[in-house]
């Protein structure tokens, strides 16, 4: 009897852990969340059902599955709350950044308006002072100025000889005097009011701008300064601004030759550097200068720059071949730490470039603080913010290279491309016989071990001769460096659509670089861009070029590969004040590897003169080729004659390409060099002369292409098929005489196209308005390659199908919301579009316009 209840015990305790406890199948969890996913609370009747039709819940209790659903729910809201905190933790810190930031800007803007203010109060003395040098007019008084004028420069000249031999960079004491002395003219510079600053326009500071940036006025030579503020130590800026070649992209070489110890745990540097010149048709820069780093009693860090001249018993030699001397007037770093961590940033360039050495129309590019500032004092500051936010993982970069990898390859393309637009004779470059004309230079290097690097052994390549270089530069008018750099970007089959002689498929395939962008003609291949990184403000952007279907010869075609560049382009931000634009691209194969060789070719383009008008419409304008070319002249006044007359500037652009060779063929690559390169510089002065605002204005537009109606008759045909066959207006028009039509439609806010009739091909686009050209992300040359079915997704392809009929019956017909994709692959939304029929005066048909309304890019 004691036995059966003992059982029996046992039995009601194994049911209650059996009850109380279930081990749920993976089966079984799965079933459950489908049903929590539909009904996170499921009733009685709902959760009886769920065992009936799921037999592998037929184990299970109903009770059982209603504290699942209970756990389930609790799990489920626990996770969101903390997901709600971690949120909240974030936004508290985002915020905390946010007012560090601003209350550091505040300070820097408080002490900028201090400094203003001693400075009007300088310029309001000297007024004064002027003024009554203007009123007196007592020769006794002029006499006695001029005599205080020359006692002055008496004294001056016997405090000098004193102050030489005190500031001998012979001895450790005349370093430190020169150092002294450099330090306090850069504190009076970045913090005083030893030079007249001008804000630079269009440079707004803020927490997460690049800082205040200002231009000199009336001093010596050109000198530029900026403020920000960076999330990074000290100690950190300064070690990056020192490392000069890792963010001067003009910089070649940096060598420090001695060091010698200073107070405060500073040093004295002597160092040696050498410049790039940005063009051929201009000399390198070569300096030498005292850099001096010490700690202020506050704990800011100071780097301080100046040349050594002969009279401070510097290096009195020449220059070396091929340098122009230059000279550092007191520049550098000042480094203020920040309240709450970081950094506030003031620095300051100053140099003599020696104009006088260049051509006259040169010197705008050595006489200009806006490009000083452009090149130097602003990539000093991008340098660091980018650091500080690859830092701080604010940046997040694909393809699983690292930040460090990326910008290294940024550089090789900068210094490479450099190299080959200076051509040093140092670096193995020699001059080679030229065919007569000198439009085109060609220069050759046949050191084979500077370019295959490491992982190639020349041994591979026995018949490798080396790398020649054709380059040009030339001068343009009106011309936005900004937009020309951006067409040759985007396209790129306007310039490199050429032939190459069978040799060079040949070279191509044996040797480890290919031609840059040859392919022969007849072979068409379509380019890809893959963005790799950007810079923070985008000025800059790392990105791989995959032309597709690339074909070297005719027996090629069935066994086309894509061919793949590594491409940097900058300063394609019109807005941008004083910069130069340059689109530099080298061949890579597709392992692309972090050590691959790189030869890089491109362009640069470099403004000469400023706008006459800063925020014109050209800065505005996106890629058109302004109709210019297609459209007559009529559509040429619709962009805005007397606007784009503003705009009056030269540039000059330079070209460098490179090529690999071997040696018994090396004649034949230079000529096929120099043929390539004159090819492209015919393909780029013809876009630059449609592109340029003054081509725009011109009462003379060009002969429409054949076949192709008038601007003015185009759109008079569109408007008219459009009101005959949905009966309302596309445009408002007061007056239709002279060119207003045109102006309305080309500035109409919805992207209006036209695409051909052809029923043995695809439909083409054959006219787009400003609206449409951006949506399109195109010009009006490029668009006649642009078809219809290739900008369509698939549901648009067969909406369009099923409405074509009604269209050509009825003329029209709305379509429904949907994407399509622009030229350079970006994904387009549209609320609604329009197709109708265009007919001519002859009532036959024309063409099919669309009409994409409220389009935005995804």
């Amino acid at each position: 009897m004691a036995l059966c209840i003992h059982n029996n015990k046992e039995s009601a305790n194994k049911q209650m852990d059996t009850s109380k406890y279930v081990r749920y199948t993976p089966e079984q969890v799965e079933a459950l969340e489908r049903v929590y996913t539909e009904c996170p609370k499921p009733s009685s009747l709902r959760r009886q059902q769920l065992i009936r039709e799921c037999p592998i819940l037929s184990n299970i209790e109903p009770k059982q599955i209603k504290v699942w659903f209970q756990n389930r729910s609790y799990l489920n809201s626990s996770f969101i709350n903390d997901r709600c905190r971690e949120k909240q933790r974030k936004e508290a810190s985002r915020l905390q950044t946010v007012n560090r930031k601003l209350s550091a800007m505040n300070k820097l803007l408080m002490e900028e308006n201090d400094r203003l203010q001693k400075q009007v109060s300088h310029l309001v003395y000297e007024n004064g002072y002027m003024r009554t040098q203007l009123h007196s007019a007592s020769a006794t008084t002029t006499d006695n100025s001029c005599e205080s004028v020359v006692m002055s420069g008496q004294h001056q000249q016997q405090q000098n000889p004193t102050q030489h031999s005190q500031r001998d960079a012979n001895n450790p004491a005349g370093l430190l005097a020169i150092a002294e002395e450099t330090l306090a003219e850069f504190l009076s510079k970045a913090t005083g009011t030893a030079v007249d600053w001008v804000q630079m326009i269009g440079m707004k500071p803020g927490p997460d701008s690049i800082g205040i940036v200002a231009v000199s006025r009336n001093c010596s030579g050109v000198a530029a300064r900026a403020c920000g503020l960076v999330s990074l130590d000290p100690t950190k800026v300064a070690e990056i601004l020192k490392d000069r070649l890792s963010w001067f992209r003009d910089c070649r070489c940096l060598d420090i030759l001695s060091v010698t110890p200073a107070g405060n745990g500073g040093t004295i540097e002597l160092m040696y550097m050498q410049t790039y010149a940005p063009t051929t048709l201009a000399a390198a820069r070569d300096f030498w200068t005292l850099r001096y780093s010490t700690s202020l009693e506050d704990g800011s860090l100071v780097v301080c720059e100046r040349s050594l001249t002969s009279s401070t018993g510097g290096p009195t030699g020449p220059p070396a071949s091929c340098f122009v001397r230059a000279e550092m007037l007191p520049s550098g770093f000042l480094i203020r730490p920040c309240d709450g961590g970081g950094s506030i940033i003031h620095i300051v360039d100053h140099v003599d470039l020696d104009a006088w050495s260049v051509p006259e129309v040169l010197r705008p590019l050595y006489e200009s603080s806006k490009i000083l500032a452009q090149k130097m004092t602003m990539a000093a500051l991008r340098h660091i913010r980018q650091i500080a936010q690859e830092t701080s993982g604010e940046i997040q970069y694909g393809g699983g290279r690292q930040p460090a990898v990326l910008r290294t390859f940024s550089q090789r393309l900068c210094r490479g491309f450099n190299d080959a637009i200076n051509g040093f004779a140092d670096d193995g470059w020699s001059l080679m016989n030229s065919d007569g004309a000198e439009d085109v230079t060609i220069v050759i290097n046949s050191s084979p071990n500077k370019f295959l690097g490491s992982q190639y052994n020349v041994s591979m390549f026995p018949t490798f001769g080396g790398v020649l270089c054709a380059k040009a530069s030339m001068l343009l008018q009106n011309v936005p460096p900004a937009l020309l750099v951006r067409f040759l970007r985007e396209h790129r089959s306007e310039w490199a659509d050429y032939g190459v002689d069978a040799y060079s498929a040949a070279c191509l395939k044996a040797s480890p670089y290919a031609v840059p962008c040859a392919r022969p003609g007849g072979f068409p291949s379509s380019q890809v861009i893959l963005p790799l990184a950007h810079t923070v403000e985008h000025e800059e952007f790392l990105e791989v070029v995959r032309l597709e279907g690339h074909a070297f010869s005719p027996e090629d075609v069935a066994l086309a590969r894509d061919m793949y560049l590594l491409q940097l382009c900058s300063g394609v931000d019109e807005n941008a004040v004083g910069s130069c634009a340059q689109l530099v691209f080298a061949p890579i194969d597709e392992s692309f590897a972090d050590d691959a060789p790189l030869l890089p070719s491109g362009f640069r383009v470099i403004p000469l003169d400023s706008k006459t008008v800063t925020d014109g419409p050209a800065a505005t304008r996106t890629l058109d080729l302004a109709s210019a070319l297609e459209v007559g002249s009529g559509a040429t006044r619709a962009v805005g004659e007397s606007e784009l007359n503003n705009y009056t500037s030269r540039s000059v652009l330079t070209i460098a390409f490179q090529f690999t060779f071997e040696n018994h063929l090396r004649d034949n690559v230079a000529s096929m060099a120099r043929q390539y390169v004159r090819s492209v510089v015919g393909s780029v002065q013809r876009v630059a002369m449609a592109i340029a605002p003054s081509r725009l204005s011109s009462h003379v537009g060009p002969k429409p292409l054949p076949g192709s109606p008038e601007a003015l008759t185009l759109a008079r045909w569109i408007c008219r098929s459009y009101r005959i066959h949905t009966g309302g207006d596309l445009l408002q028009v007061e007056s239709p005489a002279g060119d207003a039509l045109l102006k309305q439609l080309w500035h109409h806010s919805d992207a209006i196209m036209c695409c051909s009739l052809k029923t043995n091909a695809s439909p083409v686009f054959t006219f787009a308005n400003q609206a449409g050209l951006d949506m399109l992300e195109t010009t009006l040359v490029a668009l006649q390659d642009i078809m219809l079915d290739k900008i369509l997704d698939e549901a648009g392809r067969k909406i369009l199908c099923s409405e074509f009929a009604k269209i050509m019956q009825q003329g029209f017909a709305y379509l429904p919301a949907g994407i399509c994709v622009s030229s350079m692959g970006r994904p387009v939304s549209y609320e609604q579009a329009v197709a109708w029929k265009v007919v001519n005066d002859d009532d036959s048909n024309h063409c099919l316009a669309f009409m994409f309304i409220s389009w935005s890019f995804v």
